[in-house]
């Protein structure tokens, strides 16, 4: 059988088939998908945050060999509820209601711009994020397994744009930001017109079946965290609460996010525990979108401004106060 380690390396190479020149950022994505976590990708237009869905959803296959279930949904100012979850429809023949499912019942959701619509639509991802089912009526309706949702979105101060609400992100495992290519990548994709056209994409085969993947994702919950480490992951949560410049810390669900985070993280770079480095990689990408600053800057971006900075400090205060312990576990990392 197939173990977690192995499938990870193969879900980035074969992503890396699609997206050029961006190991840090695929490794942080699969990393999410290991720990059954929601992603949000913050970025500005035409880098990849699109793409980066659709390779993740060809990459694992469903039953049958056939890659997972796909649906996308472009998010726009006239969307409504029922057009992500789904509506009763009164069936004339059966004389009864029968139910229609919406694209967020499948194994991998695309979430399109999901800051171009109203957060009253936003909130109908709610429950199926946290609780993993749709409940229309009386009757409540469970995605296939497995089940994420890969959100895109434009950065806040773009035209015709809404904020999402603290309760909706508090719902995604990471936010993440692809970035620019830097020269050379740039300069290779000129001459590869098949990855322009989407070739690469469409001739993308699974390279893990959704067993695989569940195994993954059960090794990487029980991987090993030192009892130091994981009061330094309590310890920078709660720091967010009383830090004088925040008037909005993380919730307990952040802890066990960034917990699961760095284990598979870990489980990405290949270990059997979870070291400090793990610490360090994820606690912007799992905080920093969590958190609201008091002066009201826009809290823009996984990987900058002042919200980072501040969850990096608060970190490595930590980290650095596990470490003074003298465990020996520490020095691995």
């Amino acid at each position: 059988m197939m173990d977690g380690m192995s499938a990870a390396g193969l879900l980035i190479a074969g992503a890396e088939k699609v997206i050029r020149g961006k190991r840090g950022f695929l490794e942080m994505l699969t990393a999410a998908v290991l720990a059954r976590g929601h992603v949000l990708i913050e970025d500005n237009p035409g880098l990849g945050k699109t793409t980066a869905a659709k390779t993740f959803a060809r990459l694992i296959a469903g039953e049958g060999g056939a890659p997972l279930s796909f649906k996308r949904i472009q998010f726009t100012p006239d969307l409504l509820p029922y057009d992500i979850t789904g509506v009763d429809v009164w069936d004339p023949e059966a004389r009864a209601f029968r139910f229609m499912p919406g694209p967020v019942l499948s194994n991998i959701v695309l979430a399109d711009e999901i800051n171009r619509t109203t957060p009253k639509v936003q909130s109908a991802l709610l429950e199926v994020m946290a609780e993993g089912q749709v409940t229309i009526g009386n009757a409540s309706h469970r995605p296939p397994e497995p089940f994420f949702v890969i959100a895109t979105e434009n950065p806040i101060e773009s035209e015709g744009t809404f904020p999402l609400p603290a309760a909706q992100l508090d719902r995604f495992l990471m936010r993440l930001s692809i970035g620019y290519p830097d020269r050379e990548t740039e300069r290779a994709l000129l001459d590869e017109s098949s990855l322009l056209s989407g070739r690469n994409l469409r001739a993308l085969e699974p390279v893990i079946d959704a067993a695989a993947l569940q195994a993954a994702q059960d090794s990487c919950d029980a991987l090993f965290c030192h009892p130091a480490l994981k009061t330094a992951v309590a310890g920078t949560v709660r720091a967010t609460r009383t830090h004088p410049a925040l008037s909005l810390g993380a919730s307990p669900r952040a802890s066990l996010h960034f917990l699961a985070a760095a284990r598979a993280h870990a489980f990405v770079k290949g270990r059997d525990f979870v070291s400090a480095e793990d610490l360090l990689e994820t606690a912007v990408p799992v905080l920093a979108h969590r958190i609201r600053l008091k002066d009201g800057t826009i809290n823009g971006g996984a990987d900058s401004g002042k919200a980072a900075a501040i969850i990096r400090k608060l970190c490595a205060a930590e980290v650095e106060r596990a470490e003074k312990a003298g465990d020996a576990a520490f020095q691995a990392g």
